[in-house]
């Protein structure tokens, strides 16, 4: 979150109080409300203090805050998101205390592509420990018009309402040991800002710079609150009891009516719910025990920007090309296969960006991709492939990988590129990476599969492998598949086969979102990070002057070290397949029912 940056003194706990009359904290001027803090003039509040307006451009995003702090109360805003294509944008809007055990009560808006939903991003944090995540799409169009979102914080309970229709409910169990913030004010933030590359799709769809500039609008701001002022509440000591009809709010619970409406949200719109993730709280118990004395800070989001520079320079040119750079290429028939790779790195790959954090050595036989806290690294291949049997052997970042990407994938160019996935990302010391794979054709993703791994990939080198041939693509670890993406175009299913594609891979700082969601930030005391590769090889297609290194021999004549152009998976690999799936798989986009509630990709329907 912006603005909401860790201080370095922690704020003194206070003493709970017995809370009576309210003061009314709003007014209808936003201008005695709310102090613009930045965006150099993105930001504005005009129509007499009617309108409240944040923009984004390529250049900075923007952000404004309460100028008063509250200790409970009920806040209601009335919001107009980013309109058409917001994929790559967030617009978030939160309540937050200051220090490194902070309080944080949150709404986050993930922008996305025209015609697909918001994703609405919920959380509560207190003394500085979230990992409360909701997720949730709409029942309407938030950019259309205004809509109302609001944050009922009392000492029993926090309610998220939008249009008055409750869709999460987070009580005071500190009779059970689970912390409420209660004793912390909270100053509003909001920002407009750019994270295309995490908060579409998983960073895989970049934003479109052509519709900047992006604007949110906010209007009809309207706190019933306890202001709190030079150490002291403005709420008087009388039992919430005896308040008035317009303080009920103190002392309120969701009625039958305002439950079944909950629960009408929660079971219709609902997409991800910290409480039924099993795996993950599995993660966050070990982290409990394991980093109990950890404090985490955390950064403004104007700076955000600047910190990606280096990642966004290589991963646009897989996105943002206005016109397709490759012309769809007449399916050939394979023959014999022009075995790419060679013993030395520097035969295989040019170092593309880093500034020397990247290196090639041993005489070519180990490449290097170091990050540190001014930039990460990268490298492509010299040649383009047009199927291949490709492997490589990575060591990831080892100890506290927080916050860190690893990235290794193959892709074309132009706006509809094909796209084959690895990403590995970070995690503090001893829990796993998650191993992340997706797959683009003619620029349509949307096939996320995550996974763990059941061995240490920081310890060693392992093998990370893309089959792909015309039938279809199988991903690999050590030989074990653990996906299969099959050419489903006779049910019209985008298959990559006519864009030639080079291997790439970087290294990179993604820490608002790489690791529980940007809830664990990077540790830049154990900067430079390293990840090692080694014994690249492909047997493969190579694309060159329009033409591919393959004959024109039928597949079945090829010889057995040309297998992997026919090759598919035996029994035995469909076992190892289906044991790799059911002990590791994390997410998989074709259980996903919330996410394609007009049904299921077909991919993931046809046998």
């Amino acid at each position: 979150m912006a603005s909401m940056t860790s201080s370095s003194v922690p704020l003194i706990l206070l003493v709970p109080l017995v809370l009576g009359s309210m003061m009314v904290a709003s007014a209808g001027n936003l201008n005695q409300d709310f102090d613009i803090t930045w965006g150099d003039g993105r930001a504005n509040i005009v129509n007499n203090g009617e309108l409240l307006t944040l923009s984004l451009d390529k250049t900075s995003g923007s952000g404004f805050q309460s100028k008063n702090e509250y200790l409970f109360g009920k806040i209601d805003m009335q919001l107009k998101l980013v309109p058409g294509n917001s994929a790559g944008t967030v617009t978030a809007y939160y309540l937050s205390s200051k220090g490194s055990t902070w309080d944080e009560i949150d709404f986050e808006f993930l922008g996305n592509l025209s015609g697909d939903p918001y994703i609405l991003h919920t959380n509560v944090f207190s003394q500085g420990k979230g990992y409360r995540e909701q997720q949730f799409y709409l029942w309407f169009d938030p950019t259309a018009d205004f809509h109302t979102y609001s944050i009922l914080w009392n000492p029993q309970r926090i309610i998220f309402s939008v249009d008055g229709t409750p869709i999460r409910e987070f009580k005071n169990l500190e009779s059970n040991g689970v912390p409420f913030p209660k004793n912390q004010p909270m100053r509003i933030y909001s920002s407009l800002w750019n994270a295309d590359d995490w908060a579409t799709r998983g960073g895989l769809v970049k934003t479109d710079w052509t519709q900047a500039p992006f604007t949110a609008s906010y209007r009809n701001f309207n706190a019933n609150a306890c202001v709190w002022t030079s150490g002291a509440s403005s709420c008087g000591s009388k039992s919430p009891s005896s308040t008035s009809n317009n303080n009920a709010w103190l002392s309120q619970e969701l009625d039958s009516a305002s439950q079944q409406r909950l629960q009408w949200a929660q079971k219709n719109y609902m997409i991800y719910n910290y409480c039924t993730d099993t795996k993950s709280l599995f993660l966050i118990s070990l982290e409990s025990k394991r980093q109990k004395q950890r404090q985490r800070q955390r950064q403004r989001q104007r700076q955000r920007q600047r910190q990606r520079q280096g990642c966004q320079i290589l991963m646009a040119s897989m996105t943002s090309s206005s016109v397709p750079l490759i012309i769809l290429l007449v399916p050939i028939v394979l023959g014999s296969i022009m075995v790419a790779s060679a013993g030395n790195l520097n035969q295989d790959f040019d170092i593309t960006w880093g500034d020397g954090r990247a290196n090639i050595i041993n005489n070519g036989e180990l490449l290097t991709l170091s990050l540190d806290k001014t930039s990460g690294s990268g490298f492509q291949s010299k040649s383009e492939y047009l199927f291949g049997k490709i492997d490589m052997q990575l060591k990831l970042v080892p100890r506290n990988s927080a916050g860190t990407v690893t990235a290794y994938y193959l892709s074309s160019k132009g706006s509809t590129w094909d796209e084959i996935d690895f990403e590995f990302l970070g995690n503090l010391s001893g829990d796993p990476y998650i191993l992340h794979t997706n797959v683009f054709s003619q620029g349509k993703g949307n096939r996320e599969q995550q996974f763990y791994l059941w061995f240490d990939p920081t310890a060693d080198f392992h093998t990370y492998s893309i089959l792909w041939n015309p039938q279809r693509i199988i991903f690999s670890v050590d030989g074990t598949p653990i996906r299969e993406f099959k050419n489903l175009e006779s049910n019209g299913v985008p298959f990559p086969k006519n864009q030639p594609m080079r291997i790439y891979s970087s290294l990179w700082n993604a820490d608002d979102w790489a690791t529980r969601g940007g809830l664990i930030k990077t540790d830049w005391t154990q900067a430079p990070f390293t990840a090692s590769y080694r014994n690249f090889n492909a047997n493969a297609c190579v694309w060159s002057s329009g033409g591919s290194s393959c004959g024109s021999n039928s597949p079945s004549s090829t010889s057995s070290s040309n297998a992997w152009l026919s090759q598919e998976l035996d029994s035995a690999s469909q076992q190892r397949l289906k044991w790799a799936q059911k002990n590791y798989m994390i997410y998989n986009y074709c259980t996903d029912t919330k996410r394609f509630p007009q049904g299921l990709p077909t991919e993931c329907t046809t046998s």
